[in-house]
């Protein structure tokens, strides 16, 4: 893990740096999906099995043979607020997305505001 920080704290008791209230903890690197060598029936589920396993404020890094749009489109309607979709390569062997959770799931029954 990496530690961004405004202010780091010194604990004598230790002798380690403590995170403060100031910062975040991101990982130091996205976990990566590769989903081009699976059948394609099977590529959305585990796309949004990953993403249901995510926790807040993390990501993940989607490789896949086609521009995934239309995956996208059903995030929009499925996890609208939740999400976050930055292209980190567009073509033409592979694209790769950068999808991170920024908040939890929804109440089952609860509206999104628009």
């Amino acid at each position: 893990m990496l530690f961004i920080t405004n202010a780091m704290v010194k604990t004598s008791a230790v002798g380690v740096d403590r995170p403060t209230t100031k910062e975040s903890v991101v990982p130091t690197e996205d976990r990566v999906l590769d989903v081009r060598s699976e059948e394609p029936r099977r590529r959305h589920e585990l796309i949004f099995e990953t993403f249901t396993d995510l926790p807040v404020g993390h990501s993940y890094v989607l490789v896949n043979d086609h521009d995934p749009k239309p995956l996208r489109y059903q995030f929009e309607a499925e996890n609208a607020g939740e999400f976050t979709w930055e292209y980190l390569e567009q073509g033409p062997q592979a694209w790769r997305v950068r999808i991170g959770r920024i908040a939890a799931p929804a109440a089952p029954g609860a509206t999104v505001p628009s």
